[in-house]
C-alpha cells in the first residue's frame, strides 16, 4: 500500500467569502496531485470539538502534517496540539507581509542560557514528526502555497530516505532520488519538465511506493466557539491562569500540568487570562488583537507597555486592572459577584517591587502548601 509522506490539512474559514473558498479549493486540488500527499479539507479547526470526526481522523495520521488555516501559525499549531495531534514545529518560509519574528520563534528546542525556566513542551516532548503551519493570509496566490508545500515535501523525502535503508537501496536501483526531487519540486517554471526527466517506469514506481492520496473532505458543521489555547513552548506551568479564572476553564492532568479542561465554560469575548499570563502563553485565536490571537511577540514582552501591546484603552491602567475588569464584567453577566484585582496579580504585573507579605498572605501560602 502506498505510503503517505505528507498530510495537507486545509482548514476552511468561518466565513463563506468566495475568494477565500476559491483559494482553499485550488490549494487542495493542486496539493492532491503531488507524490505522497493526502489532502484533508476540514471545517474551521478552532470550532471543532475533541470528539469530532476531523480530529479523530487526524489523530490516526502518522505522517508529517502541513496545516493551512486563517489563523496565526502559532495558534494553529497549538489548537492541533490540544486535540491530540502533536509534533515538533516545522520551519515555514512563507510568511504574511506584516510578520515580525520574535526571539523564541516557537522553537521547543531553543536553548537560551539567559532563560532558565522549564517549558512544558520541554518537560513533555512531542513526537518526532513535524507539523508545518501556514497562515492563509500570507499570499493571495495558490502557487505560493503549493511551492511551499513542495519545498516541505522535498525535505520530508530527504529525511525519509536518510533514515530508511530500504529506500536508499530502492533509489540506488530503480529510480534516481535527484529525479524524484526534481519531479516533486522543480527549480523554476522554465526548467525542463521534471516529469520528462523521470522515466515513465520510474514515475510508475514512485507512485506505487508513495502514491497520490487525493482529497478527503470532512462534512461537519460546528458552531463558533471561544476558548483559550495554551502555547506549551512558552508555558512554565506557573498556574497563574487557573488561579485567576473563576469560570472553571482550567484544570490539571495527572502529571500536574495545566490544561484547558472545560473550554466551553469560557465567556465569549473575554481574553482576561491572556493578560495575566507572564509568558504570553495563552492564545485566543479569534481575538482582534494580534498579540492575543497568536502573533509572534517576545516571551518577556508583558513587562513593556502592556496596555498598547494587548490593545487596552489608552489610559494609565495596567494589565492587571484591565484583566480584572474584563473578568468582573463576565462574572456579573453570569449572575455572580465581581471580585476585583488580587494584590498578588497587581504586584506581579506592575513595575513596582512586590510589598512584603502580611499575615493574610502568609496564611494563604500555608493553606496552599497543604494541597487540599
Amino acid at each position: 500500500m502506498p505510503e503517505t509522506l505528507l498530510t495537507v490539512i486545509v482548514s476552511q474559514g468561518q466565513s463563506r467569502n468566495p475568494e477565500k473558498r476559491d483559494l482553499e479549493r485550488l490549494i487542495a486540488e493542486q496539493a492532491a496531485e503531488l507524490v505522497g500527499v493526502q489532502v484533508l479539507v476540514i471545517p474551521h479547526l478552532y470550532d471543532l470539538s475533541y470528539e469530532s470526526e476531523t480530529f479523530g481522523k487526524l489523530r490516526a495520521t502518522t505522517s508529517d502534517l502541513v496545516l493551512l488555516t486563517w489563523l496565526y501559525d502559532r495558534a494553529g499549531h497549538w489548537v492541533l496540539d490540544r486535540n491530540g495531534i502533536q509534533g515538533r514545529v516545522g520551519e515555514v518560509l512563507l510568511k504574511p507581509a506584516d510578520y515580525t519574528p520574535d526571539d523564541e520563534e516557537d522553537d521547543e528546542d531553543s536553548d537560551d542560557a539567559a532563560d532558565e525556566k522549564d517549558r512544558v513542551a520541554q518537560l513533555h516532548p512531542r513526537p518526532e514528526r513535524s507539523v508545518y503551519c501556514l497562515d492563509l493570509r500570507a499570499d493571495e496566490s495558490p502557487a505560493a502555497f503549493i511551492a511551499e508545500i513542495q519545498r516541505i515535501l522535498t525535505e520530508v523525502v530527504k529525511s525519509k530516505v536518510a533514515s530508511r535503508p530500504e529506500l536508499k537501496e530502492w533509489f540506488s536501483g530503480e529510480a534516481s532520488l535527484d529525479a524524484l526531487l526534481r519531479f516533486i519540486n522543480p527549480t523554476s517554471s522554465t526548467a525542463i519538465n521534471p516529469v520528462q526527466e523521470t522515466s515513465v517506469a520510474s514515475q510508475g514506481a514512485l507512485y506505487s511506493l508513495f502514491g497520490s492520496g487525493g482529497i478527503t473532505k470532512v462534512e461537519e458543521h460546528p458552531t463558533r466557539r471561544w476558548y483559550p489555547v495554551i502555547d506549551f513552548s512558552r508555558c512554565t506551568n506557573c498556574m497563574e491562569c487557573i488561579d485567576f479564572c473563576l469560570f472553571g476553564v482550567y484544570g490539571v492532568d495527572r502529571a500536574e500540568t495545566i490544561l484547558v479542561e472545560q473550554p466551553d465554560n469560557c465567556r465569549k469575548g473575554c481574553p482576561a487570562c491572556s493578560r495575566v499570563c507572564p509568558e504570553n502563553a495563552i492564545i485566543f485565536p479569534q481575538h482582534k488583537t494580534p498579540a492575543i490571537a497568536g502573533a509572534p511577540v517576545e516571551v518577556g514582552g508583558l513587562k513593556i507597555d502592556l496596555s498598547k501591546l494587548f490593545g487596552a484603552p489608552e489610559t494609565d491602567e495596567d494589565a492587571s486592572v484591565v484583566a480584572a475588569r474584563e473578568r468582573d464584567e463576565q462574572l456579573i453577566l453570569a449572575g455572580r459577584e465581581a471580585v476585583g484585582s488580587s494584590t498578588r496579580t497587581k504586584a506581579r504585573l506592575s513595575d513596582e517591587p512586590q510589598k512584603p507579605k502580611d499575615d493574610l498572605d502568609s496564611l494563604i501560602d500555608q493553606l496552599d502548601s497543604l494541597d487540599l
